[in-house]
């Protein structure tokens, strides 16, 4: 957490004094300065009796009012501490986790410094959009180009994507540095990525596309698919329930936990209530369907390289296969002792 060395609330006090009374309860009264919560144009109309357009016009008159008093050159280490802390940050920065860095838990301090970035000459807000969140820069050309490499990593996903934060971290700098050139600071490049709505990170720490179920959790399935892939082997159903209360908090009943993996074609039963994910390559379908398709695969095999294969997609006992396989309505033996499909 950075440090500010100066006060916010008395370095504003100092400057709205610069301004006629109305002119300095609008200003306060708009960015939340008096202690209360932020007030619309609409809502300080209301208090005075005027339009929103006319509160708009006395706000706009008190910035451009302060930018020329001396109370606003006076104020000029404030501003150069905060263009400095942007600066360190990586010259673009996500307007949330900016104020929490500087002020963290404290929303009074926290409006009171965005009072002093909208009112600074050096600080340009950039507004949210479908693609990035609020953000402030003090280099406009700078901030168009770290957007436009968090354009080009975003494409470089698909929704079935999660990625760890050091891959992912490696590959977005080869695109900061094709655009930005090799001066950037490695520890600025994950605030880069904290400025996209369309890049987001899951509980676990696995990054990919913000919308995707595998980042954007919605419910157990999606909590039981990210313990399965964290865990990378099958696990049975309790063993499902049981991490996902370890690593979410979340409480996962065990009926409701195996009735939720058999709706989801995103897993497979493997076994008794063994669970898999299909992106390991595991076969939907009964032992039974499981033989078959290797038989037409495969063509005429041995039991013992039925076994062998069915045993790499189903944690099942061996004899549990030969009792299918003495499935007459559909697996004969051919002349030489191997298994075909009927």
């Amino acid at each position: 957490m950075a440090k500010l060395t100066f006060k916010p609330k008395q370095s504003a006090k100092k400057l709205l004094s610069a301004l006629p009374t109305r002119a300095r309860d609008v200003i306060s009264k708009r960015f939340g300065l008096d202690g209360s919560e932020k007030h619309t144009l609409e809502a300080i109309g209301q208090i005075y009796g005027i339009t929103r357009e006319r509160v708009r016009q006395i706000e706009n008159f008190a910035l451009a009012s302060l930018r020329k008093s001396s109370a606003y050159s006076e104020s000029a280490p404030v501003f150069e501490e905060l263009l400095k802390h942007i600066v360190d940050q990586g010259i673009v920065v996500k307007e949330e986790s900016f104020l929490d860095d500087l002020a963290k838990n404290d929303d009074p301090i926290k409006n009171h410094l965005a009072f002093f970035l909208h009112l600074g000459d050096d600080f340009t807000r950039l507004k949210e959009d479908d693609e990035f969140h609020h953000r402030w820069t003090t280099d406009t050309y700078h901030a168009e180009k770290v957007s436009e490499s968090l354009r080009q990593i975003y494409k470089t996903l698909s929704l079935d994507d999660v990625i760890g934060e050091k891959e992912l971290l490696n590959s977005y700098v080869a695109h900061v540095k094709e655009t930005l050139g090799s001066n950037i600071n490695p520890e600025n490049i994950s605030r880069y990525l904290s400025i996209s709505k369309q890049i987001g990170v899951n509980p676990l720490g696995g990054w990919g596309v913000a919308h995707s179920p595998n980042i954007k959790i919605r419910g157990m399935r999606d909590l039981a698919y990210l313990v399965l892939r964290e865990s990378g082997s099958p696990m049975h159903f309790r063993e499902v329930a049981k991490a996902i209360k370890k690593s979410f908090g979340r409480d996962a009943h065990v009926a409701t936990c195996h009735n939720e993996l058999i709706k989801d074609e995103r897993f497979v039963l493997v076994g008794r209530g063994l669970y898999a994910l299909t992106t390991w390559g595991y076969t939907k379908g009964t032992v039974r369907d499981i033989i078959a398709e290797i038989l037409r695969k495969g063509g005429p095999l041995t039991k013992s390289e039925i076994v062998s294969k069915v045993l790499k997609e189903r944690y099942v006992k061996e004899n549990t296969i030969g009792v299918n396989l003495q499935n007459s309505k559909q697996f004969k033996r051919d002349d030489e002792g191997r298994y075909i499909v009927i």
